[in-house]
């Protein structure tokens, strides 16, 4: 019979840790539920010992989130590759693959959780929309947008984030419909400022050159058609 010895973890190796341990029960229950003793038990640690590493809750609560927003700005990562409908496509289907695997860590960052006020925070969830602004920008082949695309790339994020969080209170449409409407969005954003400002509609018409015609964006004009008939 062989007698388990529990190995010693390193500081920065337990610092990492115990934000995976914080990071996992903020994404069951919202971080204003979770108490540092329960964080401890998770850890298997005892509770001085996770003020030794973070002076409280909500300094441990920032170093979670900021392992989260780097997970979330990840995931616009997208190769520039094939047509740009099935590719917003792709960003969605990961956008609420990290909605659903951390929906009450989510619904507290964008609403306002333990660590409402603080700067590093906000500066945060800013980081994570700027990398979103700026991946969606790199998938339509331009670095700066003119001020009338770079209204309708906020506003889309912003619908992404509200879209998300309702769909999360009682999600009673199913996701993968919210998933293809977002880019659908994307779309009719873009359309309508294309009719107002030459420079996004000379853009949007070289984005749609290489849409399939089984693709989403065809799919919405396919159907805007029928309705208008």
């Amino acid at each position: 019979m062989t007698t388990g010895v529990r190995r010693r973890m390193g500081v920065e190796e337990r610092r990492q840790q115990l934000i995976g341990v914080a990071l996992e029960l903020f994404s069951q229950r919202s971080p204003d539920d979770v108490s540092i003793d329960e964080i401890a038990s998770a850890a298997g640690i005892s509770r001085p010992l996770v003020y030794h590493y973070f002076p409280g809750k909500l300094s441990l609560y920032e170093a979670a989130l900021r392992r989260a927003a780097d997970d979330l700005a990840g995931r616009f990562v997208e190769p520039r590759q094939g047509p740009l409908g099935a590719r917003l496509l792709r960003v969605m289907r990961r956008f609420f693959d990290f909605v659903e695997e951390h929906g009450p860590g989510f619904s507290a960052l964008m609403r306002g959780g333990p660590a409402v006020g603080s700067s590093a925070t906000n500066a945060l969830i800013d980081s994570v929309r700027q990398a979103a602004y700026d991946q969606i920008l790199s998938h339509l082949g331009i670095q700066e947008a003119p001020p009338r695309l770079e209204l309708v790339v906020r506003s889309w994020i912003s619908l992404a984030e509200s879209t998300a969080l309702i769909w999360l209170d009682g999600r009673r449409i199913p996701r993968a419909e919210l998933e293809v409407q977002l880019v659908h969005d994307f779309a009719a954003l873009a359309a309508v400022s294309a009719v107002h400002d030459e420079e996004t509609g000379a853009l949007l018409r070289r984005t749609l050159q290489d849409e399939p015609g089984d693709g989403p964006f065809s799919e919405l004009a396919a159907r805007l058609i029928a309705l208008a008939s």
